[in-house]
Parts: structure tokens; C-alpha cells; sequence
């Protein structure tokens, strides 16, 4: 097995005023050769909203734009027709397909905080699609949590490509024993709070940690550590 760690501190940073942005992968500003991308997962920014700010409408095409809420609500008009506010603990995926255009903000009075992620799509130009799920903390208790796939289901989101995204929350400490899906040979794995250990490494609050050549991974995860697994292919 080997493994990649980014320390929380080692991330990029785009500060724009209103939009604080801490980024795990190149992006925007930020390029970094040995952090452009983690197979076909592309872009992870751990990014604040302020209150009144927000993303005005803007186009994507061809991309698996993954949305999961940690703190704050925000609102999301699309040219699909859909217009709602999500708040902490949903998840919304855009599946921009063909192209679709869209527009967020933060329409509460306290910070957002959201993790953006971008993932490469299996088949091109596909119609676009928009959907959103809720994950109540209380439920997720002790247990890793399915968010998305590229499985069609009830529970969880669904997007064009092979990838695996799921939420821990271990109020009580314990060892996760995680296996991949066949077709998968990367897992990026991101602290939210708290504390992992992988491999003798210690993964703290907001680090990152990426691992391949390996089909199985053992997480010891401390007491009250959440966490995010995203497990994709290498390439198409």
C-alpha cells in the first residue's frame, strides 16, 4: 500500500474576501505538480461562504460536481428549473453532462461551509442531471454512510462514474475495514474533525490522505472523528 498525506496546513489557499477557499488538489490559483489531480478525482476545495456571498451563474460541462454540506445554508438555481436551499448535512451532485449552468449563495446569517468536490465522468456529453439527499448526523452514528455512487438508488446520490463517496462518524472509537469496489484502485480519504490513523499515520482535522496499490484499507478512527472516503478509478 502506499499513501500520500497532505497536512491541512500544506493546502492551498484562495482568499477572495467573501470566499475562502482551502484546496487539496490543484485548482484556480493554486498548481501544484505533485497534487494535480488524484486519478479521476480532480478538484477537493474545503470552501467558507460568508453571509450575502455566493457563486453567480456560471456554466459547467463534462464534470461530476459533488456538493456535501458541513455547516451553513445555500441556496442553488439551476437551468434544469430546480431551485431550493440545502443545508447542513445534504449532499447535492450535478452531473453537468451536455452543460447546464447554475448559481449558489449563502442565504443564512452565518458562514457555509462545504466540500466541493470535481470527479471526470464515464460517458461524455450526457443529458444533464441535478439531485440532492439529506444524511442526518443522529443516523450515521458509529457506521460508514453510502452518499453517492454510480449506483441508481433511494439512499443515496448517483453520478456518471464509477466512484464511491461515503460519510464516517464514530462518536465511540473503533477500526473500519474498508474493501473497494472491483473497478476502483484509488481512496482519497479527508478528516473533517477529530482523528484517523492509517498505516501508522495519524490524519488530524482537515488533512488528507491518498491511497492506492492496495484493494483494502484498516481506518482506526478516534473517538468523535467524521470523516469522508472517496474511492474512484485511476483513469476512463
Amino acid at each position: 500500500m502506499k499513501t500520500r498525506l497532505t497536512r491541512a496546513a500544506e493546502r492551498g489557499l484562495k482568499d477572495i474576501g467573501w470566499l475562502k477557499s482551502h484546496l487539496s488538489l490543484s485548482f484556480g490559483p493554486y498548481s501544484d505538480p505533485e497534487r494535480s489531480g488524484f486519478g479521476l478525482l480532480r478538484v477537493f476545495n474545503d470552501d467558507v461562504v460568508q453571509p450575502g456571498g455566493g457563486f453567480g451563474i456560471h456554466g459547467h460541462a463534462n464534470m461530476e460536481i459533488i456538493s456535501v454540506m458541513l455547516a451553513g445554508s445555500m441556496n442553488h438555481k439551476d437551468t434544469l428549473g430546480y431551485t431550493e436551499v440545502v443545508h447542513q448535512d445534504w449532499v447535492q451532485i450535478m452531473s453537468a453532462g451536455s452543460g447546464l449552468r447554475h448559481e449558489e449563495h449563502n442565504v443564512g446569517d452565518t458562514d457555509v461551509n462545504f466540500l466541493q468536490i470535481w470527479i471526470e465522468p464515464k460517458l461524455q456529453n450526457i443529458g444533464p442531471r441535478y439531485q440532492r439527499r439529506q444524511f442526518p448526523e443522529d443516523k450515521r452514528r458509529n457506521q460508514l454512510t453510502t452518499i453517492v455512487s454510480n449506483e441508481e438508488g433511494q439512499a443515496h446520490c448517483w453520478i456518471n462514474q464509477n466512484a464511491k463517496l461515503s460519510l464516517g462518524y464514530y462518536p465511540d472509537a473503533q477500526t473500519v475495514d474498508y474493501t473497494f469496489k472491483p473497478l476502483n484502485k484509488l481512496l482519497f480519504l479527508f478528516v473533517i474533525s477529530g482523528s484517523v490513523t492509517v498505516a501508522g499515520q495519524q490524519v488530524q482535522e482537515r488533512d488528507s490522505l491518498g491511497i492506492w496499490e492496495t484493494d483494502s484499507v484498516s481506518i482506526e478512527a478516534a473517538a468523535g472523528a467524521r470523516f469522508l472516503l472517496i474511492e474512484c478509478p485511476i483513469n476512463h
